[in-house]
């Protein structure tokens, strides 16, 4: 039976402990780090391997590569992708050159994951930038409007899809307003209601259409002054589900952040109980993982159908030529129009 978990690693290739672990275990999905990414061949073995152990071609294996700052494939190896602010920026120039733009670059985003065997990227990164806000988000946003961030970030979704990639929207429903870094301490927002519904609700409800999103480490104070959205089933089923209308799989961020207290175990409970489908555990520290798999469960009813409806999603790409899209990308970034 398959664990409510995804699970990091340590390095480049599996180790025999993390071999008879992930077997044991079997949890449903991975997260791969640029410690775990050397080169293309390398990377390819690596996914490999992991599906050799759930049996399944199409486990969901994630990375993090948003572009700018949150990038796990580098260069020399790889293209580093512009940040989101950049397409922020030219949004406010014009729009439909923003919008082919940011759809291309997820699109090559998407050819480069699939080479690798990679098909889950945790972006697009849908939080509202606010001046306020720590700058964890900062660059990272795709604007301080939440209809500018909509329109920016159906493009993201289409371009990854279209690849074959499924995106993860995040952080729900949103961190952009927090002064905090959540993988340090835990934020608490004091926004009311009303005003978070009106704004940063607003592009997590426009894209609740989408097959995955990660949770946010915040307190939102007017809603559960008590416990951070990951912790808090009242502001999961109420909010998340309920007036945000999401119904795809909902994963926790990283519960080795430090904006959550207690042992692993503890953590990896609490975001399942509170209604995550599945919990993330990236560190790859097998003390740790062992732990987060005591508190875990199998993934079964809502939580297993939401899990199938999201793989089911994942569609053979379409036909996409790299070399064009990129230069065609490069064209867009440095002047050019989009095409009408």
């Amino acid at each position: 039976m398959t664990s409510a978990l995804i699970f990091g690693l340590s390095g480049l290739e599996l180790t025999a402990e993390e071999r008879a672990f992930f077997s044991d275990v079997r949890p449903w999905g991975f997260i791969v780090f640029q410690r775990n990414c050397a080169d293309r061949r390398q990377l390819r073995a690596l996914t490999d391997s992991l599906r050799d152990i759930t049996g399944q071609a199409n486990t969901p294996i994630l990375i993090d590569q948003e572009g700018g700052r949150v990038a796990r494939l580098k260069p020399p190896e790889w293209r580093l992708p512009p940040a989101a602010g950049v397409f922020a920026n030219l949004f406010a120039q014009d729009v439909e050159t923003a919008q082919e733009a940011a759809l291309l670059n997820s699109r090559l985003i998407a050819a480069e994951l699939a080479e690798v065997g990679v098909n889950v990227s945790c972006s697009p990164c849908i939080d509202l930038l606010h001046p306020e806000g720590h700058g964890i988000i900062g660059d990272r946003a795709l604007g301080s409007d939440p209809h500018q961030i909509v329109e920016l970030a159906r493009s993201v979704a289409t371009g990854l899809m279209d690849g074959g990639v499924l995106p993860v929207i995040k952080h729900i429903p949103g961190h952009g307003r927090a002064k905090a870094d959540s993988h340090e301490s835990l934020p608490v927002v004091e926004t009311p209601h009303e005003e978070l519904s009106r704004t940063d609700f607003v592009p997590f409800r426009s894209l609740s259409d989408m097959p995955m999103a990660m949770t946010a480490h915040v307190v939102y104070a007017a809603i559960d002054h008590e416990r951070c959205a990951t912790w808090s089933s009242r502001l999961i089923h109420h909010v998340i589900r309920g007036e945000i209308g999401f119904d795809g799989l909902l994963m926790s961020d990283d519960v080795g952040m430090k904006a959550l207290a207690g042992d692993f175990k503890d953590r990896t409970y609490r975001s399942l109980v509170a209604g995550c489908d599945v919990a993330l555990h990236c560190s790859g520290d097998m003390d740790e993982m062992i732990a987060c798999a005591r508190g875990s469960r199998t993934l079964e009813g809502e939580a297993a159908r939401r899990a199938a409806e999201a793989l089911d999603r994942i569609t053979p790409p379409a036909d996409f030529d790299p070399a064009q899209g990129a230069a065609r990308l490069a064209h867009l970034l440095n002047g050019g129009t989009a095409v009408v």
